[in-house]
């Protein structure tokens, strides 16, 4: 019988092919008491399946191929990572030595304690890693309970049958393993718009959903199953007519992306011959060759935060240097915009006299740097110095008050003095600009104007913010709404007032690669979009194909209504 399943679509695009069930070690274990002359063998026993991951994962990170995403050994850094701290690697032992209890218990009841400070942390990126100690904790539970490993076999030489990965949840070494079989898609229980495995298909730009709840119970393996990327839905065991109708989306699809990679060297530019910067989003170095592969014109935001996640403390100055003259060498001339750091409070994570009560309204982003000027200055620092091998704008997020940019404005000044008393080169001409993702600073944008050379839309956070909607609760996802008339309004709002006072403005978040919204950014006078590299051509495309005189007067009926029905159709209408 058919049936349809929902959830976060995180890749969009079609897939069809038969169910492939993945299994993971349940995490729920037995307690049981070993004798004491038996308890070095249990803790030996341990020390070994820690042994056997870490060579395993080792030895996936050594046979990643050089085509593939930077994110896939970054990834499997991180499981290196967690899996070698001493929560997971030693403190089992001790509980094995003095409680007289079997590894599996030892490791779970670490495990615990270990996501339990997870919990404590603001910062939604770092939530999610919670994610990453389970799938490195069960990996060792596999070892030890001495489970064989769950790759299917490889496809029959001239085989045409497209495998649907279902899994509860997978990890980043998971993918690795099962990219050498070319999964047509990556279904999941879990997972958001965050996760590795939403990251990691957007890479791979195969369709990819998230956040299904039940569909590891509810499908059978080698089913029949339809992935539509694009609206979040997974149709299984579908009817002829329905069989053939995602066929025939699925061909259109493909024809599509084929006509669009012709568009890479295509200026954009309006049918009124308005001119568009389109920019990429990256989070690592690595990320710059899909970026120039789908025609950026410059890189619009770099998440520095990425480089030093799940670190004790920052990477060094000549370490964060490198990172960023590598990036600005590659991309050749072009801009490079780079985010400074935007952490949570998990450097306050184990501070017994600290609770955490509101997510996301803590010590993150330009507040936490300013009580870390010395870090701060660190990366500032490798900025400027990176500054003279390329054309490098620095972007302070999440800005609210006047004196968050001062005084980051007089720690740039003092980066610069201690270079020029080094009589160490950077471009003197740097721009600095903000993220304008604070309800307050989108309504107070005067005073920034006057102190930024360009400013930056975060709408992830501004749309958060503005709702009082966590985007990473999937119980409230569908209040996330970026037509919402209050966000509009904000959007137009900034665009304007930044217009008026000749300061540059470009817009970073998800409504920047959601081609459905381009014409309407257009419309609110928006010229420069950063998105995910691999949304670049579709939005390239909607541009060459819009006429502002004709779109304007649709974005002022917009900015006036209210009525959530009525918004959809004039966007339609704007879109036909």
């Amino acid at each position: 019988m058919s049936f349809t399943i929902h959830g976060i679509g995180v890749s969009g695009g079609i897939a069809i092919g038969h169910a492939h069930l993945v299994s993971h070690a349940r995490l729920e274990v037995a307690h049981y008491v070993v004798p004491q002359s038996q308890v070095p063998e249990e803790s030996a026993r341990f020390d070994a399946a820690v042994r056997t991951v870490r060579a395993e994962l080792e030895g996936l990170r050594a046979g990643v191929p050089p085509t593939a995403p930077a994110e896939f050994t970054a990834f499997i850094n991180l499981h290196l990572m967690i899996l070698n701290d001493s929560m997971l690697s030693a403190a089992p032992r001790r509980v094995i030595e003095t409680e007289q209890c079997n590894a599996e218990w030892a490791l779970k009841a670490q495990m615990d304690e270990l996501l339990a400070r997870f919990d404590e942390i603001e910062d939604g990126y770092l939530r999610e890693r919670k994610s990453d100690v389970i799938q490195v904790v069960g990996r060792v539970m596999k070892t030890l309970s001495g489970q064989p490993g769950y790759l299917p076999p490889p496809p029959a030489a001239g085989s045409e049958q497209n495998l649907i990965l279902v899994a509860h949840d997978l990890s980043p070494a998971d993918v690795v393993q099962f990219k050498q079989h070319q999964f047509a898609s990556f279904i999941t229980d879990l997972g958001g718009t965050t996760s590795h495995t939403a990251v990691v298909a957007r890479s791979l730009a195969i369709p990819s959903i998230v956040a299904l709840h039940y569909a590891r119970h509810l499908i059978r393996e080698n089913e029949l199953v339809i992935v539509d990327g694009s609206q979040g839905v997974v149709i299984i065991a579908p009817d002829p007519q329905v069989l053939a109708e995602y066929q025939l989306r699925q061909h259109q699809f493909d024809l599509e992306r084929q006509k669009l990679k012709r568009l890479k060297h295509t200026r954009a530019a309006t049918l009124d011959g308005v001119e568009v910067e389109l920019h990429a989003n990256i989070e690592l170095p690595g990320d710059v060759a899909e970026a120039k592969e789908n025609g950026a014109t410059g890189i619009g935001l770099f998440r520095s935060e990425f480089l030093f996640l799940n670190r004790n403390d920052l990477p060094d100055e000549d370490e964060q240097f490198e990172a960023y003259r590598r990036v600005v060498v590659e991309m050749d001339g072009m801009p490079v915009t780079i985010r400074t750091y935007d952490l949570g409070a998990d450097k306050h994570s184990d501070d017994p006299q600290r609770i955490v009560t509101t997510p996301a309204l803590g010590l993150r982003a330009i507040r936490l740097c300013l009580t870390e000027p010395q870090r701060f200055l660190t990366q500032l620092r490798a900025l400027l110095r990176a500054s003279h091998h390329g054309k490098i704008n620095i972007l302070i997020p999440m800005i609210a008050t006047a004196a968050e940019v001062d005084q980051a404005l007089a720690l740039i000044g003092q980066a610069k003095q201690s270079l020029d008393d080094a009589k160490v080169p950077y471009d003197r001409d740097i721009k600095v600009g903000g993220m304008i993702e604070v309800p307050a600073a989108a309504l107070a944008l005067g005073m920034f104007t006057k102190k930024l050379d360009f400013l930056s839309i975060g709408t992830n956070d501004l749309i958060q913010y503005t709702l009082a909607v966590d985007r990473t609760d999937d119980t409230v996802a569908h209040l996330y709404d970026p037509l919402h008339p209050a966000v509009l309004n904000l959007l137009a709002g900034i665009i304007k007032t930044a217009d008026r006072a000749g300061v540059p403005v470009a817009l970073c978040g998800e409504m920047a690669g959601d081609v459905s919204l381009t014409r309407l950014l257009l419309a609110f006078g928006l010229r420069q979009f950063s998105m995910h590299a691999a949304h670049l051509p579709d939005v390239k495309q909607a541009i060459l194909k819009s006429d502002l005189a004709q779109l304007k007067p649709l974005a002022r009926k917009m900015l006036r209504a209210s009525d959530p029905q009525k918004l959809r159709a004039l966007l339609a209408r704007m879109n036909s």
